[in-house]
Parts: structure tokens; sequence; C-alpha cells
């Protein structure tokens, strides 16, 4: 059927025996149709499980970078909402070497993504993916399961594109990577002793607010604490 026919149909005669318009739909706002929710998904995507690996996996594969090279802070993948949020800042004056993200439609013991550092020239924006190709592995262990990260290249980068093994890189960009994942597994045993610590404090502070509450010399001063 044409075009013009098709409009045709639509449309009714009237009283007076001419073609009445036909009823307008409405447009929906913009919002409803393209952005996700839970229930309802027309456009977006979550990263993890609708990102394909890629057709040259397992030599090339799509990479979600999640941290830029350079950044202080730590970014990760909500895995509720496919967003990138801001998980924390880093300690100490430790930064990201390069760019570090997650393989896609993957799953590792700890119930997350694997886990790649990207290798490559330039800072790139978190959220989105590259093709990235692997060329080692640098084992770890995280509160007793096994954390490996992969060590990868970006395949479109000329610089680096044809590297094909980890030890095509200079001793010192290799240390520089060990180093930085030692610092953060320091990190991170630091902050979960700070927490139990904080935790431990949080339950001991309504037994030292009932003490001050009740010792004479605070009644009536301004050291009174009104908690």
């Amino acid at each position: 059927m044409a075009p013009s026919q098709q409009v045709a149909a639509t449309k009714e005669p009237s009283a007076n025996g001419t073609a009445a318009p036909a009823p307008k739909t409405k447009t929906p706002a913009l919002n409803e149709r393209i952005l996700s929710s839970i229930t309802r998904r027309s456009v977006a995507a979550h990263p993890w499980h609708d990102l394909e690996i890629g057709p040259d996996a397992p030599t090339i594969f799509n990479c979600v970078i999640e941290i830029p090279k350079g950044s202080k802070v730590k970014y990760e993948l909500d895995k509720k909402t496919g967003l990138i949020k801001v998980d924390r800042v880093l300690y100490s004056s430790v930064v990201y070497p390069h760019n570090y993200g997650f393989i896609p439609r993957t799953l590792c013991d700890d119930s997350d993504p694997i886990d790649v550092l990207v290798i490559m020239q330039e800072p790139v924006v978190p959220g989105c993916f590259l093709r990235a190709k692997a060329i080692g592995l640098m084992p770890m262990i995280d509160q007793g399961e096994a954390d490996d990260k992969i060590i990868a290249v970006c395949a479109d980068d000329p610089e680096y594109r044809h590297f094909n093994d980890i030890k095509d890189l200079p001793p010192h960009r290799l240390a520089e990577i060990r180093r930085f994942f030692e610092d953060c597994e320091s990190l991170m045993t630091l902050i979960r002793q700070e927490e139990r610590e904080q935790g431990g404090c949080r339950q001991r502070l309504p037994a030292v607010r009932g003490r001050l509450r009740g010792h004479p010399a605070l009644h009536g001063s301004l050291c009174y604490l009104h908690c």
C-alpha cells in the first residue's frame, strides 16, 4: 500500500462528506524513549550484560573502562543500574597507571567481571569501551579469593598494538604495574582495618555517651554531649 493510501485509510468521512483528519498520537517524552530503568529499557544497555565480548575474542576483546589513566578516584560499575559510580578516592598519592576496566559477559570467583588493566597512550572517559589484546596476567588474592588482573594493550593504539607478550614491556613499566597492585593491596588492608576499628568505636560509643551523661561534673556544663 502506498503512503498516501495508508493515510487515506486512517481517515473517516465527516458529516459533510469531507475526510476528517486522523487523530494525532502523543509522542513519548525523550526520557521515556531513551532512558533505562529496572523494569523497562528501550535504547540504553547494561555494559556488563548487554555488550558483546567481541567477534575476535579471545585474541581481541571488548573492554569497558571504569577508571581512566592517572586517576586517583576509583570508579566502578554499579551492577544494578549499569552506571559508573564513584567508589572512593584512593588513599595516599597512588594513581592508576593505565586505564582500568572489565570484560563484559564474564564472571570471576568474586562474582565480578574479569578485571583488565589496558596499557595505552592516553586516558579515556569512564564508561566507554575499547578493543583490547591480552599480553599477560597478574595473579592476585583478595580476601582469600583469586582476583587475577589481565594486563592488556589497546588494539587500536599504534604505540602498543604490536605488543603480544608481557615480556615486550620495558622492565620499568612492568615494575610500575606490579608496584601499583601491591600498593592497592596494602591500602585495601589498611581500609579494612580502619573499618573494623570504626565499627568497634560505633559499638562502644552509646556506652561511653551514657557514662558521660551520668557524670556529675558534666551536668550543666558546656561539655555536656547532646546526642
